[in-house]
């Protein structure tokens, strides 16, 4: 059997799927994996044995260039165009099922590649701010908020659905036409489909159903990281209590130095160490005290269980990896769903919610002397132990189970 895992966007959709894909292996599948052409992904994907198809863009590249809204029409006409073409490619080989996920108009050009072969396909979020619910407002697009004076939740629903074919409905449909495809008449309604699968922990995101999906939650997409820690990173650690850590994943951070330097003295006012992962911000030592380590591409299971806080943006994978680590969190949240996570964290105890994008070294402080607690960390430790870590097998053998039926 043959799945192709589909996806464009930043590292948080990529991960998830190099967990799926090392499951369906173990189950006797073949995985392939279409996603942006970054080297980070490439390497992540190589190091599980699971070959990429390039689709598109640099995801890292098009984040940094922060392109206008005012473009995203034509940028999701060309990304909808690669899509279907590298997903096509992809399945020339053969294809028994295919998951798509990214953001919308990448996986409604791989959701239309599967319609067109006519194999089974599975619609997957790894946060449900995009399954319409009545319990909460939909995300905004860029450069299209919510009226300020509608209030009511299913309006704004129907407002999101309308915005989501005013962006990229034209982009769909004349990509169908090309393929032979009818048009669609609601893309949100067509990339969501009847059963979505949300592949979070239930404990950090309970679903609250409503009558109109059937929405299948297997738990988060992680897969056990068994890389060792750098010897220098162990040095560090070794050498004194445990640290903050601080890093913003595949967040570009503009004025990174400054964000670098407003992190280093809030810990330090703390009287705590710190640890910076340079991610997409590039962040990097702002002196040479020998109280702040920095490090690239590291295993965060690893070191989150070694730390005394985590500070981040609020990326599904990141507030997850933290959670199951018991590790208390500091969650600024810079954009689409980080807001949600960065209030979860707020609402269970675990952390902190940082007020805004834009930290300074007073907010900071203020909120790592809430996260550095003795009651955050009692309260991280208890939701550790309650976090699932099946998801991905769970998801594995539910795809398989679907299309041997």
């Amino acid at each position: 059997m043959r799945v192709l895992l589909s996806t464009y966007g930043s590292r948080g959709d990529v991960e998830p799927l190099v967990a799926l894909a090392v499951e369906l292996r173990t189950l006797g599948a073949e995985v392939c994996v279409c996603a942006p052409p970054d080297e980070d992904f490439a390497r992540r994907l190589d190091g599980a044995g699971v070959p990429l198809v390039p689709v598109w863009l640099s995801a890292r590249s098009l984040t940094k260039a922060a392109p206008p809204p005012s473009s995203l029409p034509r940028r999701a006409a060309e990304l909808i165009a690669a899509q279907l073409d590298a997903v096509t490619e992809a399945a020339a080989e053969g294809c028994d099922a295919l998951v798509a996920t990214g953001v919308m108009p990448a996986a409604a050009g791989a959701l239309s590649v599967a319609e067109k072969l006519g194999v089974p396909s599975a619609s997957v979020t790894f946060q449900q701010l995009t399954l319409p619910s009545p319990h909460r407002r939909p995300l905004e697009y860029p450069g299209r908020p919510h009226p300020p004076e509608v209030t009511d939740n299913r309006v704004l629903w129907d407002l999101d659905a309308r915005s989501i074919d005013a962006l990229f409905g034209e982009a769909l449909n004349s990509n169908r036409a090309s393929a032979g495809l009818s048009p669609v008449d609601s893309v949100r309604d067509y990339v969501i489909g009847l059963r979505p699968w949300l592949a979070t922990d239930p404990v950090l995101d309970p679903w609250h159903g409503t009558p109109d999906l059937d929405v299948v939650q297997t738990g988060a997409w992680i897969l056990p990281d068994e890389r060792p820690l750098p010897d220098e990173l162990e040095a560090f650690l070794d050498a004194g209590a445990p640290p903050v850590y601080v890093g913003f994943g595949s967040m570009p951070m503009h004025a990174a130095a400054d964000v670098a330097r407003v992190a280093v003295d809030a810990v330090r006012s703390q009287g705590r160490r710190a640890v910076l992962t340079r991610g997409w911000a590039g962040l990097a030592l702002i002196d040479d005290g020998d109280d702040c380590f920095v490090v690239g591409e590291v295993n965060h299971q690893a070191l989150f269980a070694r730390v005394a806080a985590v500070v981040h943006h609020g990326g599904a994978g990141t507030t997850t990896t933290a959670a199951r680590a018991g590790a208390p969190q500091v969650v600024v949240p810079q954009a689409a769903d980080q807001p949600y996570w960065a209030g979860r964290v707020a609402e269970l105890g675990i952390g902190a919610a940082h007020d805004g994008p834009v930290p300074t070294s007073e907010s900071l402080s203020a909120a790592l002397e809430v996260a550095l607690s003795s009651g955050a960390r009692a309260r991280a430790t208890s939701v550790a132990c309650k976090i699932r870590t099946d998801g991905a097998a769970v998801a594995a053998k539910s795809l398989l189970d679907a299309v041997g039926r």
